[in-house]
């Protein structure tokens, strides 16, 4: 893992140069916020090697470094899931590169269910805290001590100073931002009604099928990390409706350009 990590960023340096201090991973159907980058140097992620290709919808696969706000920034175009047939050490790939190449900061977005009956689709919730539903942990296997350490505490995954930064954004400019748990199961298939409610019992707020395992090895790698779940329906049980993968895609369109407007004021107040 170490040397294919180490080949890729060679590559990332070779193509891209230095890296900016922060990077956003851009989840289902929110690949516009890259439209509003400038001076945008792209790569398809079929280009860059040993890094996992997105097959779900609403990926596009492609990394990208530009400004924003006169601030230099990578974004990730889409991940990869574990439910694609990737191992957890594949789906986390990513997030190891980018951290040996010298990023610091990682914002994270995802598209969800809401399981509370205080959300509604649309909402935008900053996760304060998950709870790991996918049946593995991807530091498993062999630690590397130059990462960081063999047991990290998750006691604060999530970053106290960038959640009050984007908290600070959506209040200068307007925007509803709630607080909320995020559960992760592997997916694909959607979670039963059954399996909400248990979720709602251990005190989940959202639901979705990524992100914990990007968190949990960011931690290990000591970068700062913030997510934000966009939520794109109500979780199985919770109406009549069937999920549906179209659903989804249609309210993150809809969604993205608060959440445009939101990471555009973070990253002017971020130092």
């Amino acid at each position: 893992m170490l040397e294919k990590v180490k080949g890729t960023v060679a590559l990332l340096r070779s193509k891209l140069g230095d890296p900016p201090e922060t990077a956003i991973v851009l989840g289902s159907g929110l690949g516009a916020f890259a439209e509003s980058m400038s001076d945008v140097e792209q790569l398809a992620y079929s280009e860059i090697p040993n890094w996992p290709v997105s097959t779900a919808p609403g990926h596009a696969g492609s990394l990208l470094k530009g400004s924003m706000v006169n601030k230099s920034i990578l974004v990730m175009q889409g991940r990869v899931h574990y439910y694609e047939g990737y191992s957890p050490e594949q789906v986390v790939f990513p997030i190891r590169a980018l951290a040996e190449w010298g990023i610091k900061n990682l914002l994270l977005t995802n598209a969800s269910g809401g399981i509370s009956y205080s959300l509604t689709p649309g909402d935008l919730v900053l996760l304060h805290d998950h709870i790991n539903f996918m049946g593995f942990n991807p530091l498993r296997g062999e630690n590397n001590d130059d990462w960081g350490e063999r047991f990290p505490d998750m006691s604060y995954a999530y970053n106290r100073n960038l959640m009050k930064i984007l908290e600070e954004a959506a209040c200068l400019e307007g925007i509803l931002l709630k607080r909320g748990v995020y559960i992760a199961f592997a997916g694909p298939s959607y979670e039963t009604p059954a399996e909400i409610r248990m979720a709602r019992l251990l005190g989940a707020d959202v639901v979705g099928m990524s992100t914990v395992p990007e968190v949990i090895t960011a931690n290990h790698m000591g970068l700062n990390v913030a997510a934000i779940s966009c939520v794109a329906n109500h979780a199985a049980g919770m109406t009549s409706e069937r999920l549906s993968e179209e659903e989804v895609l249609s309210e993150m369109a809809r969604s993205s350009t608060r959440l445009v407007i939101l990471l555009k004021r973070a990253l002017e107040i971020m130092e």
